[in-house]
């Protein structure tokens, strides 16, 4: 990461103040306005939007999926706390007294929303021009010494992953479908489900092959994949 400061805002300041206001501190001086949960909010949608299109241009086979499942990464929690980190965020942020003797200056949640607060604040004062800019300075180098080290995973694995963050918990199921044809050369039909509902159905010369193919269409079914998985 090459980029190692604040954006320069040029016709607000204020809205960098706000982005870095926690709650906490607004509690303690209810004159200092507002605090940075709105701008969180902004900032999240045009990062997402911005590290999206910045995976799209530069891979331009990689299937959607697979996007998805690396701008998620790029953007979590913990990456955007030690892109916080490198720009020094947490000696800038306004805090209550509380949150700060509780180490507020380095928790991962509090930075990564504050990073998120910058961003959209950011967007307000200069533009999607220069935010993208900055978040290309921040994150292209990134794509390369990050993106690039990541394994491809499975179907089976990222359908999986999808459906352990869904609020049921539940993970999926594979059950035989069909067997045809001669011993030396069956086909296998599974399906898969996620609670009561069948996701995908698919076909394959082994019973693992065709639990793949049934993951394939699943994901094909959430619109988190084109097909080109990693077997």
């Amino acid at each position: 990461m090459t980029e190692t400061s604040l954006p320069k805002f040029q016709r607000d300041e204020g809205l960098l103040r706000r982005a870095l206001t926690h709650r906490s501190y607004v509690n303690e001086h209810p004159e200092a306005g507002d605090d940075n949960e709105r701008l969180e909010f902004l900032g999240d949608a045009v990062l997402g939007f911005l590290v999206g299109a910045l995976l799209y241009r530069r891979y331009p086979t990689m299937p959607e999926g697979e996007m998805t499942r690396r701008r998620s990464m790029l953007v979590d929690q913990t990456q955007l706390a030690k892109v916080a980190i490198a720009l020094d965020l947490g000696n800038h942020l306004r805090l209550g007294r509380g949150v700060a003797k509780a180490d507020g200056r380095q928790n991962p949640s509090l930075l990564s929303s504050a990073f998120e607060a910058v961003i959209g604040a950011y967007f307000l004062d200069s533009g999607i021009d220069a935010v993208q800019v900055y978040v290309e300075r921040l994150f292209g180098p990134l794509l390369q010494e990050w993106v690039d080290s990541q394994p491809s995973i499975d179907a089976k694995t990222y359908l999986q992953q999808w459906a352990l963050a869904q609020e049921t918990h539940q993970l999926p199921r594979y059950q035989l479908v069909n067997q045809s044809g001669p011993d030396h050369a069956k086909t296998f039909t599974l399906s898969v489900w996620i609670g009561d509902e069948c996701y995908g159905i698919g076909c394959d010369r082994s019973k693992q092959e065709a639990s793949k193919r049934a993951a394939e269409a699943a994901l094909r079914k959430l619109g988190l994949g084109s097909g080109s998985w990693s077997c």
